[in-house]
């Protein structure tokens, strides 16, 4: 499938930069002339994502969050990758209701909510080297 566009970004794993990452991410999907569903889509699916790198990948410590969306004619990749403590288990962490930070009241929703948005949703993670979370929404577009 042929790359229609690309773009890449760093921020520091603040909570303030999860709503501009979001942001972000949706205004450049819209070149592909989203409706609103898929646009929120999109947006609560990166918020999640960016939100678990920012608490579980570097719980109280700030680091990078990179990420990457790619729009195709039908519709766009987004990976959201973080070189914080990584995942131990990652079949554990996709269970609906399972938190590791059940102390900050935390639902466990995070990867089921993404999985739900989104039409594809792929986990890679390796404990003490990070995380990297790809996701694919294919949107009912017109060609740009």
């Amino acid at each position: 499938m042929e790359k229609l566009n690309e773009m890449t970004i760093d921020f520091l794993s603040k909570s303030q930069n999860e709503s501009f990452a979001r942001v972000v991410v949706a205004a450049f999907a819209s070149q592909l002339d989203p409706t609103l569903d898929e646009i929120a889509d999109i947006k609560t699916a990166v918020s999640e994502a960016v939100t678990n790198s920012i608490i579980h990948g570097y719980e109280d410590s700030v680091g990078k969050i990179r990420i990457k969306a790619v729009l195709y004619e039908d519709g766009i990749e987004i990976w959201v990758q973080d070189w914080g403590k990584g995942i131990e288990d990652i079949e554990q962490a996709r269970q609906p209701l399972w938190t590791s930070k059940p102390e900050l009241d935390r639902s466990g929703m995070g990867f089921t909510i993404m999985e739900n948005f989104m039409d594809s949703l792929e986990v890679e993670s390796k404990p003490g080297e990070g995380t990297i979370v790809k996701m694919y929404k294919r949107l009912k577009t017109k060609k740009p």
